[in-house]
């Protein structure tokens, strides 16, 4: 099992990016969450196969329709044990 952490940024909040995020991780299989951060980025922490992760990275680089990714940061941390996939 991999953990990281991706920092999007961009045109990410009130598109539906959290929601999206949320639904391509559990088909993914991945446990973490998404969140809304003040500068107006999204945060997503995900622990899963590093294949699945490799997937949500190629994802979050453009993510739904609505957004416009400009950035996406990802830092690998050791791995954690993570349940479900919050969106907050």
């Amino acid at each position: 099992m991999s953990t990281a952490r991706f920092i999007v940024g961009g045109r990410v909040q009130g598109v539906c990016f959290r929601a999206s995020t949320r639904a391509l991780a559990l088909e993914l299989g991945l446990a973490g969450h998404a969140r809304n951060l003040p500068d107006g980025g999204v945060d997503v922490l995900a622990s899963g196969s590093a294949d699945a992760l490799d997937a949500l990275e190629r994802w979050l680089r453009h993510g739904p329709p609505a957004a416009r990714v400009e950035t996406v940061t990802r830092q690998d941390l050791p791995a954690q044990e993570l349940h479900g996939f919050q969106v907050g």
